[in-house]
């Protein structure tokens, strides 16, 4: 896997073999952040990257200057692997938690965020992706304007969701995008 742009553009991040991560393969990774940079000045946001996998999503948002990116990952392995990598690349606005996603979200909101990525594993269920949007927008993590995107298969369609904004599908990967319309009356 290698980063695409930014401060570590192409740098490679070579991680082991045996952890059991699907990352978002480059050509969609570089799809979604064109849409990004186009409604977002990347160097002024605050990332969640929820099912973190190796990092690679997080990682990117670093490079591309975001101001703070929190990674969440529960399999100890890889949220190893993010934090050796995090210490190698010196990426100081990177913090790792490891722990569940449902965890972590129903704690409550403590930080608001811009962007929320979330990559669960292609087998989840279409009632675990609901969790994930309904605790996002019921603990109020998004700021006002703020995105939740969805990496899934194509088996999965959230086209009837009040706050869903776009689909975009790049091979076999497909982003749905939500956004946080609630703050923006306030």
């Amino acid at each position: 896997m290698r980063i695409i742009s930014g401060k570590y553009k192409g740098r490679k991040v070579n991680a082991p073999k045996n952890l059991p991560t699907r990352p978002t393969t480059d050509f969609a990774k570089e799809a979604l952040f064109n849409i990004l940079n186009h409604q977002f000045y990347l160097n002024e946001i605050n990332v969640l990257d929820l099912f973190a996998g190796i990092g690679s999503i997080s990682y990117e948002f670093i490079s591309r200057g975001a101001e703070k990116v929190d990674a969440v990952e529960s399999f100890a392995k890889c949220a190893n692997f993010i934090e050796e990598t995090k210490e190698k690349l010196e990426m100081k606005n990177l913090e790792v938690y490891k722990q569940d996603v449902f965890q972590f979200l129903s704690r409550g909101n403590h930080n608001m965020y811009d962007i929320i990525f979330a990559d669960p594993p292609f087998e989840f269920d279409t009632e675990s992706y609901e969790k994930i949007i309904q605790m996002v927008f019921e603990q109020n993590y998004l700021d006002a304007g703020g995105m939740l995107i969805l990496e899934h298969s194509v088996k999965h369609d959230f086209h009837a969701h009040s706050n869903f904004l776009d689909h975009k599908k790049y091979g076999n990967v497909h982003f749905s995008f939500f956004e946080n319309l609630s703050n923006d009356e306030e």
